[in-house]
């Protein structure tokens, strides 16, 4: 009897951090090498780490570059993935179903066919056009290998003068980062108050921690020019109104979707530049292309509207769904309320769901209520402030976001309005949350209960 054998098919993955290495980790555990074939590439010289640990790194608290990789090159070959470093992917031509590939270091190129394609390219940082931007001593942090040119920069600079511009979760991290090692930081802020992801409100405490840390915070200031010495490395920030001396500068902008290679493939982009997907993560339009990480947008619950937002909760997730898809399965990926922990020193900081302006650009009306609090039974030993800034929709008293700043013990309170917002909960609903209580841990009422009590109040008293 002749019996005919199934083609294996192949998987080819583009980028090899969380979203693209937990996609082809997740395919092997569902289909082996007689069924699957797995090829990744990777420019950089690192594979499924924790980008977000690079402040810590620089900082210090960190002190093994290691200790953020959560597996190895060597690991996932090991597990039958073709995983080729230093390898960048430059073209994919959709309709010969294939992917051209240049070796970083020799300049060689070549062509690879695939049956299945995911896209996990992640973000870019934001480097504005402007002179001096590329001087040596001017330091974008996403990659390993940026954390160590950053590192190296640091370890042959003689002068201790540093200014990081932006003042989002990366600016803020790597001041205090350089802080710890012994620089005089200036932070240079378009905004109002630091860390945009807050209402002005909780950024100015944000702001006052800053300062109390030795940070030189300067607001509403817009860089005009990095200005460069006679050897033409950095020398200082230039805005319209001042100049800020520095012997390095850390640029802590923001990031955008890694999308070049889409955009020029003729794949969906939305309006914040990332590849658009449906749940299962599968590029639209395409049926066999995935996209996951910091290259996708996702849907916001809450406003129900499409936004970009670079986490590697999320890309681990992205790669979950996409790998199990790709191997047989089926899983999907609903959507993210925004939720987001960050700290300066001992200050905690919070956030998930809308902020004021994201609910006045959808349309929504609401109210808004600010509660102080401590993160424990007042009686308590280390009882310590805590701020907690609660929107509300108003008639429906639908909960819309929370804010949070405190010191121990504020920052993970931001997970319990996570769920109720993924549940759709009232403020009204989540007063009567049974959520654990003990002297050390909470006041009887939690700060964040206190808060719904003050928002379903002020619901009920619009109506």
């Amino acid at each position: 009897m002749n019996m005919s054998r199934t083609r294996r098919e192949r998987l080819v993955v583009i980028g090899g951090d969380a979203a693209g290495m937990s996609a082809a980790s997740q395919a092997r555990r569902l289909k082996g090498p007689d069924e699957l074939e797995i090829v990744a590439f990777e420019r950089g010289h690192f594979t499924s780490y924790s980008a977000c640990g690079i402040p810590y790194w620089v900082g210090g608290d960190v002190t093994d570059r290691d200790r953020l990789i959560a597996r190895t090159p060597e690991e996932h070959r090991a597990r039958d993935i073709d995983l080729r470093l230093r390898t960048e992917v430059t073209d994919i031509d959709l309709d010969g179903q294939r992917v051209r590939a240049r070796d970083v270091d020799s300049g060689a190129e070549s062509w690879t066919s695939y049956d299945k394609l995911v896209i996990a390219t992640g973000a870019r940082p934001i480097r504005p056009e402007m002179p001096g931007m590329d001087a040596p001593g001017v330091h974008g942090v996403q990659t390993l290998d940026d954390g160590q040119a950053l590192l190296d920069t640091l370890a042959r600079t003689r002068g201790r003068r540093a200014v990081v511009v932006g003042a989002g979760y990366i600016g803020v991290e790597m001041a205090e980062a350089l802080i710890n090692r012994g620089y005089e930081v200036t932070v240079v802020n378009r905004g109002s108050e630091p860390m945009s992801t807050l209402d002005p409100d909780m950024g100015r405490l944000v702001h006052k921690a800053m300062e109390g840390l030795g940070i030189t915070m300067v607001n509403d200031a817009e860089v005009t020019e990095i200005v460069t010495g006679d050897a033409g490395r950095v020398r200082a920030v230039a805005t319209q109104d001042r100049d800020f001396p520095a012997d390095v500068v850390v640029l802590g902008i923001g990031v955008r979707p890694e999308t070049s290679l889409a955009k020029a493939a003729g794949l969906p982009l939305g309006a914040h530049g990332g590849l658009l997907t449906d749940r299962s993560m599968r590029v639209r339009g395409h049926e066999n292309i995935w996209a996951g990480g910091d290259c996708v947008e996702v849907l916001d619950l809450v406003s129900g509207q499409e936004r970009h937002i670079a986490l590697g909760t999320h890309a681990n997730k992205h790669g979950q769904v996409i790998g199990t898809n790709v191997g047989g399965g089926y899983a999907t990926f609903p959507g993210v309320v925004g939720t987001a922990v960050s700290k300066v020193c001992d200050l905690e900081i919070a956030r998930t769901g809308l902020r004021e302006k994201d609910a006045h650009r959808v349309g929504l009306r609401f109210e808004a209520v600010t509660i102080e609090s401590t993160s424990r039974a007042g009686y308590y030993p280390d009882a310590s402030p805590m701020t907690v800034k609660m929107l509300a929709e108003l008639r429906t008293g639908r909960l819309l976001g929370v804010q949070i700043v405190g010191r121990e013990g504020a920052g993970k309170r931001v997970d319990i309005a996570a769920v109720a917002l993924t549940a759709g909960m009232t403020a009204e609903q989540m007063t009567t949350l049974d959520l654990g209580y003990a002297p050390p841990f909470s006041p009887v009422w939690d700060p964040v209960l206190v808060a719904a009590r003050k928002a379903a109040a002020k619901v009920r008293g619009s109506l």
